[in-house]
Protein backbone atom coordinates (compact mmCIF):
# COMPACT_ATOMS: atom_id res chain seq x y z
CA UNK A 1 0.00 0.00 0.00
CA UNK A 2 0.74 3.52 -0.45
CA UNK A 3 3.57 5.24 2.30
CA UNK A 4 2.76 8.40 3.62
CA UNK A 5 4.69 11.43 5.35
CA UNK A 6 3.96 13.36 7.74
CA UNK A 7 5.62 15.99 9.33
CA UNK A 8 5.62 15.79 13.49
CA UNK A 9 7.65 18.02 15.35
CA UNK A 10 9.86 16.08 17.07
CA UNK A 11 12.81 17.66 18.48
CA UNK A 12 14.45 14.52 20.60
CA UNK A 13 14.63 10.97 20.90
CA UNK A 14 12.38 10.83 23.37
CA UNK A 15 9.95 12.45 21.12
CA UNK A 16 10.36 9.68 18.62
CA UNK A 17 9.92 7.15 21.25
CA UNK A 18 6.17 8.42 22.12
CA UNK A 19 5.78 8.34 18.27
CA UNK A 20 6.80 4.94 18.04
CA UNK A 21 4.35 3.74 21.12
CA UNK A 22 1.59 5.61 19.48
CA UNK A 23 2.07 4.23 16.20
CA UNK A 24 2.10 0.65 17.79
CA UNK A 25 -0.31 0.44 19.78
CA UNK A 26 -2.66 1.63 16.32
CA UNK A 27 -1.04 -1.36 15.10
CA UNK A 28 -0.79 -2.74 11.37
CA UNK A 29 1.85 0.26 10.58
CA UNK A 30 5.01 -0.20 9.19
CA UNK A 31 7.33 3.53 9.46
CA UNK A 32 10.51 5.51 9.29
CA UNK A 33 10.91 8.31 12.01
CA UNK A 34 13.59 10.93 10.28
CA UNK A 35 14.28 12.38 13.61
CA UNK A 36 16.74 15.09 12.39
CA UNK A 37 14.22 16.40 9.40
CA UNK A 38 11.42 15.62 11.77
CA UNK A 39 9.29 13.46 9.31
CA UNK A 40 7.65 10.09 9.80
CA UNK A 41 6.95 7.87 6.55
CA UNK A 42 4.34 5.47 7.12
CA UNK A 43 2.97 2.40 4.99
CA UNK A 44 -0.39 1.55 6.26
CA UNK A 45 -4.04 0.72 5.29
CA UNK A 46 -5.30 2.97 7.81
CA UNK A 47 -6.68 6.33 6.33
CA UNK A 48 -4.57 10.13 6.85
CA UNK A 49 -7.46 11.25 9.54
CA UNK A 50 -6.87 7.98 11.73
CA UNK A 51 -2.37 7.98 11.36
CA UNK A 52 -2.48 12.18 11.61
CA UNK A 53 -5.23 11.88 14.60
CA UNK A 54 -2.72 8.88 16.22
CA UNK A 55 0.14 10.67 15.51
CA UNK A 56 -1.50 14.29 17.54
CA UNK A 57 -1.87 11.59 20.60
CA UNK A 58 2.20 12.76 21.56
CA UNK A 59 1.32 16.22 22.12
CA UNK A 60 3.03 17.23 19.07
CA UNK A 61 2.09 19.49 16.33
CA UNK A 62 1.78 16.66 13.37
CA UNK A 63 0.75 17.63 9.58
CA UNK A 64 0.59 15.65 6.50
CA UNK A 65 3.13 16.28 3.86
CA UNK A 66 1.70 13.87 0.83
CA UNK A 67 2.18 10.64 -0.21
CA UNK A 68 5.51 9.61 -0.95
CA UNK A 69 6.58 7.49 -4.01
CA UNK A 70 8.24 4.01 -3.79
CA UNK A 71 11.32 3.91 -5.29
Amino acid sequence: FQKHEFFVDMTCEGCSNAVTRVLNRLGGVQFDIDLPNKKVCIDSEHNIDTLLETLKKTGKNASYLGEKSAQ
